[in-house]
């Protein structure tokens, strides 16, 4: 019988007493962020629409780190860090938001970056687009149509892929797996019969932005 998740993961607390360390063991905890981890994992292959291992990045092991450090969080080398201080500083459901966070830090753990030829913005919002989809999103994200640039990232990036996904389902999954190998901006052709620009430019029109 074959294992749906054959992944394992950590979860190691650096903060020792500080106030967000102190937070996060109290209202979010160890057992609960193995929980998400493996859960993000999941839904992540179903929204890249990865149902066979040979089409996943082959990660054995994601560990997570919460640690007394600066801004939000980053993931690097299958590890996802999180910064303890900006938990314990944040006002509202601080388990909600860092649920969202863990979300956005395993898409880049599992997502193709084109061999590095993606663009930055790109690799955010796709990383923000699972976050959308996981209903995970804070209230300050920009509404449908806002932003200068389709590549301007995070959540600008993650609604006007939202548009396109919604223009050809599982968009988002496809061009994941173009990526795969390399970049090249041909991929929203491909995939829609539109330039990006053009798509951005429907868009924006859309919203009457």
């Amino acid at each position: 019988m074959q294992r749906i998740h054959a992944v394992q993961y950590a979860v190691n607390d650096n903060t020792g007493n500080s106030g967000g360390g102190v937070r996060f063991r109290s209202e979010i905890g160890g057992d609960y962020s193995l929980q998400t981890l493996s859960c993000a994992t999941g839904f992540i292959w179903r929204i890249f629409q990865q149902n066979n291992l040979a089409d996943r990045k082959d990660v054995q092991k994601v560990t997570l780190f919460i640690e007394n450090g600066d801004g939000v969080a980053f993931a690097v080398d299958n590890e996802i860090h999180v910064n303890a201080n900006y938990l314990g500083n944040y006002s509202g459901d601080v388990k909600r938001e860092f649920t969202g966070v863990i979300y956005h830090e395993m898409t880049h753990i599992w997502q193709w970056n084109g061999n590095g030829q993606t663009p930055g913005g790109l690799i955010e919002g796709i990383a923000d687009f699972v976050r959308l989809k996981a209903n995970y999103i804070p209230s300050h994200w920009v509404q449908p149509g806002q932003g200068k640039k389709w590549d301007q990232g995070y959540d600008v990036t993650a609604r006007f892929l939202d548009y396109c996904n919604n223009l050809r389902k599982g968009f988002v999954a496809k061009l994941n797996k173009k990526m795969r190998t390399g970049y090249s901006a041909d991929y929203f052709v491909d995939l829609s019969g539109k330039t990006v620009d053009q798509l951005w430019s429907d868009y924006k029109a859309k919203y009457g932005n």
